[in-house]
């Protein structure tokens, strides 16, 4: 049976008249990496703050099951004058951790930690803020938009870091707008919209099924071939049809249709984020 790390059951928050998160009810099993999508001012950093305990909720209940959990939220704030380093060190030894707790923070997400955090690019803040979460040995790590500010290499080795600690065991929930990465890190997402849940789900059941393109001529012919397997409709030239291919093809041959292409078309995360979220926002 698969643990369950995080829970929320019809989670609410309103400030007055205005509902910022309404009913929301997800899960996040222990060991995965769980995105939590939605577009700006959906309600994904007030639901991280209730899950964290640091907003108050309006009516529902939020349950974390890890003893330790770390944190970024937003966005890491530190001492500006103290280097990278030495304000881990004082969040480590607030925490009783030694000294070497914060170095290992700093290996595991690439930094130095020399330079004084006011003179850190963007992405080294959000890279030293993911730091101070991993202290402590978090089972569990909240993050707010971990890869802001990164540029291309630095969200690959962040990449590769969260599905690290998922693979030691950690559970990471993360909310991000870079649906691409989402895509290939995550084993599950939750997409919220307008304050609501509207889907929760594997990466793969989200996407659902690809289509099949053909192009063929002439289209008329194929296209009342295709029918007779599912749904078709015209794109880019071609044919989007809901068929398997080697019982469409075959037909096609039969009815004297000349095929030039047949792929498989795979919806991307970003499509289906875009349907769900477009006539809810």
């Amino acid at each position: 049976m698969t643990e369950t790390m995080v829970s929320t059951d019809r989670l609410t928050r309103r400030y007055g008249t205005r509902v910022v998160v309404d009913a929301v009810s997800l899960t996040v099993h222990k060991g995965e990496v769980y995105g939590f999508l939605g577009p700006n001012g959906a309600g994904k950093t007030t639901t991280l703050r209730m899950i964290l305990g640091l907003v108050r909720p309006t009516a529902g209940t939020a349950t974390v099951a890890a003893r330790r959990t770390g944190a970024l939220i937003e966005g890491p704030g530190f001492f500006p004058y103290l280097s990278g380093r030495d304000n881990l060190r004082v969040l480590a030894r607030h925490r009783a951790l030694p000294d070497t707790a914060a170095d290992a923070a700093l290996d595991r997400v690439g930094l130095d930690g020399g330079a004084a955090f006011r003179t850190c690019s963007l992405g080294m803040k959000q890279r030293l803020g993911v730091a101070a979460a991993l202290l402590g040995d978090a089972e569990l790590l909240v993050l707010d938009e971990p890869t802001n500010g990164l540029d291309p290499g630095g969200m690959a080795a962040m990449r590769g870091l969260l599905r690290d600690l998922a693979a030691e065991g950690r559970t990471v929930l993360l909310s991000s707008h870079l649906l691409g990465e989402v895509q290939e890190i995550c084993d599950r997402v939750g997409v919220i919209t307008g304050g609501r849940l509207v889907a929760e789900s594997t990466v793969a059941a989200i996407r659902g099924a690809g289509t099949l393109f053909v192009r063929a001529a002439p289209v008329d012919v194929a296209a009342a071939v295709a029918a007779r397997f599912g749904a078709v409709t015209e794109s880019d030239g071609g044919l989007r049809c809901d068929s398997p291919a080697p019982p469409l093809v075959q037909a096609l041959v039969r009815a004297g249709v000349e095929v030039h292409e047949v792929r498989t078309v795979e919806r991307s995360l970003s499509d289906v984020f875009f349907e769900l979220t477009e006539d809810l926002a």
